[in-house]
């Protein structure tokens, strides 16, 4: 079994350790016999989407967007084809923001995003920057469950039909929101930094069973160690006052 990874503008969209990610999706499949390639593609270079299970897209200040706009509409028609054929879609920050509607500077400038999906988002002022580490309850493929990561985002994500958590503590969506993410079938799209997986073992194999169901039929993941994840997230959901569920 093969899981096959293409991971967009990796020298451009890595921000707050977004990298990360990638590793835990790699070394998780191989401690499980399943095989992970991981192919990079950034501005002129020429990779296929639908070729791959899992298409990745990490976070970038408003300078790397602007740099991958142009170079990722001319990818649109390629996307919505991957998109088309169940490729499974992690998107982070501004990688969210690509995927909707429109983004609108604090200049009041228009830039136009993919437009995938009806969401847009529009810069906040200083005062309103949602920034620090956040908790959240995730709500994800059948499955509930306590999640952990770090914000950092101007921008004021609106319009949002079906989300990808509730908030605990932080902001989410925008600032002082109750909601976090997008999700839906295909796509988590999220603000979680820090990067999001290493302490979120839960979402990473939810993601890997995403991506499986590609060219395989639905997998059971063998489950792993997961100790120092657990207690990773134990000790932010304790500092940001958040109470864990009995098990």
């Amino acid at each position: 079994m093969n899981l096959k990874i293409l991971w967009m503008y990796h020298d451009l969209m890595d921000l707050y350790g977004d990298k990360g990610n990638i590793q835990v999706l790699k070394t998780r499949c191989e401690k499980r016999g399943i095989e992970c390639t991981v192919d990079t593609c950034t501005i002129g270079e020429q990779r296929n989407p639908d070729d791959y299970d899992l298409f990745f897209l990490g976070g970038g200040a408003d300078r790397e967007q602007n740099l991958i706009q142009q170079d990722l509409f001319a990818r649109r028609d390629a996307i919505e084809t991957a998109m088309d054929h169940k490729t499974a879609f992690l998107l982070i920050c501004g990688g969210y923001q690509l995927f909707g509607k429109y983004y609108k500077d604090q200049d009041g400038k228009m830039v136009d995003c993919l437009g995938f999906f009806d969401y847009f988002t529009e810069a906040s002022d200083r005062d309103h920057r949602c920034i620090g580490n956040i908790a959240v309850k995730v709500h994800m493929d059948g499955q509930e469950f306590l999640a952990v990561g770090f914000e950092n985002h101007g921008g004021q994500t609106r319009n949002v039909t079906t989300t990808f958590a509730d908030v605990l503590s932080g902001h989410g969506n925008e600032y002082k929101s109750a909601k976090e993410g997008f999700l839906n079938d295909q796509v988590l799209a999220t603000y979680m930094h820090g990067p999001l997986l290493p302490k979120n073992p839960k979402i990473a194999d939810l993601v890997i069973q995403r991506a499986l169901k590609k060219r395989h039929q639905d997998t059971e993941l063998k489950p792993l160690d997961d100790t120092w994840e657990d207690e990773a997230r134990h000790v932010m959901l304790q500092r940001l006052g958040v109470k864990e569920e009995e098990k």
